[in-house]
């Protein structure tokens, strides 16, 4: 099993950047793909971006391609998501989570970290 741990997320202004860690524990953090998700008040969760095991392939949502970037090392069981030119649509509140290859669908999940983004 993996446990995960998003950093605490914040305030910041339009145009400005977070990063949003996402510490996982066990020595088997490297065989899982990781992603990021989102959800804002009165909204489904949503897809934002995603990550193989190696770090060589990622995957984003329309909405935040060219803004967000993915990232992990694993010698630090970590796993990142780099924010820039937030926006007020990007509030939310932000989860990382983690499955085996094998499966389409996420298995672990951490709480979930919230992100404001002021005009």
């Amino acid at each position: 099993q993996v446990q995960l741990v998003e950093s605490e997320g914040g305030l910041v202004q339009a145009g400005g950047s977070l990063r949003l860690s996402c510490a996982a524990s066990g020595r088997t953090f490297s065989t899982y793909e990781m992603g990021w998700f989102r959800q804002a008040p009165g909204k489904e969760r949503e897809f934002v971006a995603s990550i193989n095991t190696s770090g060589g392939s990622t995957s984003y949502a329309d909405s935040v391609k060219g803004r967000f970037t993915i990232s992990r090392d694993n010698a630090k069981n970590t796993g990142y998501l780099q924010m820039n030119s937030l926006k007020p649509e990007d509030t939310a509140v932000y989860y990382c989570a983690a499955r085996l290859p094998v499966f389409n669908t996420y298995h672990y999940w951490g709480r979930g970290t919230q992100v404001t983004v002021s005009s």
